[in-house]
């Protein structure tokens, strides 16, 4: 069977080589008696969900020259449930940190949260309305660093209000990143956010908007709002089509995992396959 045509979305050597041994040691950690040989190739598998997630399609439409997209469902699945994937994130997080210069322990955070619509499969108990975006779907509470890598994410109905979630978010911060101590949000979080963010040991502060006309970029607050725009550069994540929560912020992290591993190979243009594309042109002069 000849090779595959190359989509704009699949993993190049290079970053294969970033996240290949994080999957290498599930595979290896997943053998033994009565479990049956693996395949289907674990790269192709990422291409798949790289490719779902970058073009927004469903599951069922995945080109034929992909696994099967029931199979390639079943690793996503299992790769949220098991950790695989919020780890893979984590891994590639602290080496962009380090490339920057910064250390792998964050001391200071941004929060903000986005509602987006939900497709028919969500159920109803899983979404809300948000009043003030005059949305109905889902919300998803983020935390990053200041550099708008991903420290935190939760999704909800969109009737979670930003306080109530935001609190949630601090815990999850002195949990996971207990270095922080200091963290920025916005007028839609309130007194109740700064008190709980002062008894688990993180300082609270609102960067209010500038009292004047005409666009102006906010101190600290662009930075999240910079990764809400990285997000939304995934079509899969520009409407909630996951009917599992908990789903839908694994394709949060693929997001993140798509793009910390172009700035980490320094492919934002992907020009690797440039040649590839040229070649193509050639065969079909």
């Amino acid at each position: 069977m000849s090779p595959r045509r190359v989509y704009p979305s699949d993993l190049s050597d290079a970053r294969w080589a970033l996240i290949e041994p994080t999957f290498a040691a599930w595979r290896t950690a997943r053998r033994g008696p009565g479990i049956a040989a693996r395949v289907h190739d674990l790269r192709e598998i990422v291409n798949a969900i790289l490719y779902v997630c970058r073009t927004g399609i469903a599951w069922a439409y995945l080109p034929h020259d992909f696994p099967p997209y029931k199979t390639v469902y079943d690793y996503y699945a299992k790769w949220e449930t098991d950790g695989t994937t919020e780890a893979l994130h984590d891994l590639l997080r602290d080496r962009v940190r380090v490339a920057s210069g910064c250390s792998t322990s964050p001391t200071a955070a941004i929060l903000d949260s986005q509602s987006v619509k939900t497709s028919c499969n969500v159920n109803e108990s899983s979404q809300g309305i948000d009043a003030g975006k005059k949305i109905k779907g889902r919300k998803r509470h983020i935390a990053t660093d200041v550099l708008g890598l991903l420290l935190a994410v939760m999704v909800t109905a969109a009737s979670i209000q930003d306080s109530a979630a935001g609190k949630d978010v601090l815990d999850c911060l002195a949990v996971t990143h207990p270095g922080v101590s200091i963290a920025w949000v916005d007028g839609g979080y309130n007194d109740s956010v700064v008190r709980h963010g002062a008894r688990t040991g993180i300082q609270v502060e609102v960067v209010k908007r500038v009292a004047a006309t005409g666009f102006h970029v906010l101190p600290r607050r662009w930075v999240v709002e910079r990764t809400l725009g990285w997000l939304m550069q995934h079509r899969r994540l520009v409407r909630d089509y996951e009917a599992l929560p908990q789903r839908s912020r694994a394709m949060v992290h693929w997001a993140m995992t798509n793009k910390m591993s172009l700035d980490l190979t320094g492919e934002s243009t992907q020009t690797w396959r440039n040649d590839l594309h040229q070649t193509d042109i050639n065969v079909q002069k």
